[in-house]
């Protein structure tokens, strides 16, 4: 109903693409079916709002990974929107907007958690993909981030803007508000700041993060894909953690039979 939504641990985006549901269910196929349901539901509205709380089963029940989906980590050891090692045997995409209730959620409650048991210990690789979806103001947050990211303080201004829930496409991220954030994050340079932000760069590093989601059926944030399985909203630590101690299994059980 218009002006109603129920909470829900993702947040649907304003651009949805006609014509993706058959690509989408091709890609998810091989996810488990309660995921499914939740990308068919979600690709279903064609307005914005909230999406169904989004829910994965349990890792003993996941099936194996979607090679094409597990070939999208990027494992750049020069890049500075991405924490842990390259090498890491398990990645988590996150694909997430600024301004989403939800994605902040996951920052705030749950990446701490998995920096500390999982990528300080180089069993986890965490690479960021910008996914502005609400408006303009979300964009130039991504564009900001990629900015400070330019100056190695990507991660700081990340937690910088999730701090705390912010108002969407209320001024909370305008150019001064994100300097501001720039400034607690440490970036020093502002000035190389706000022209990288600026940047046709910039531009080009938030359209093909972008298009990499829109590429594979994202429709809501966050999104995460964990060694090629997607998981949809910020779920309980769990959730996650279940998945990744999964991947991490099955990857070094792999290295074992290649040896």
């Amino acid at each position: 109903m218009p002006g109603t939504s129920t909470p829900s641990a993702s947040s649907r985006t304003r651009r949805p693409r006609p014509g993706r549901t058959r690509r989408v269910l091709a890609v998810i196929a091989l996810a488990t079916a309660v995921v499914t349901a939740v990308l068919a539901f979600a690709l279903g509205r064609g307005t914005a709002g909230t999406a169904a709380p989004a829910t994965v089963s349990t890792p003993e029940a996941q099936e194996p990974a979607n090679p094409e989906l597990l070939a999208l980590a990027r494992r750049d050891a020069d890049d500075p929107l991405a924490l842990g090692s390259p090498d890491a045997p398990v990645v988590l995409i996150e694909y997430s907007d600024f301004q989403c209730p939800f994605c902040g959620r996951f920052a705030r409650e749950t990446k701490p958690d998995l920096v500390r048991d999982y990528v300080d210990k180089g069993i986890l690789r965490i690479e960021w993909r910008n996914f502005p979806v609400f408006g303009a103001e979300s964009d130039q947050a991504a564009r900001a981030g990629w900015a400070a990211g330019q100056q190695n303080r990507f991660w700081q201004f990340h937690d910088e803007a999730y701090a705390e829930p912010r108002r969407r496409n209320a001024g909370d991220f305008s150019e001064d508000n994100l300097l501001a954030m720039a400034r607690k994050a440490g970036v020093e340079d502002l000035a190389r700041f706000k022209k990288d932000m600026a940047s046709e760069a910039a531009h080009q590093a938030v359209t093909r993060d972008s298009e990499e989601g829109y590429g594979i059926g994202v429709t809501s944030t966050p999104a995460f894909l964990i060694n090629g399985r997607p998981v949809l909203g910020a779920q309980p630590t769990d959730v996650f953690t279940g998945i990744i101690d999964e991947a991490a299994e099955q990857a070094r059980q792999q290295e074992d039979g290649d040896e």
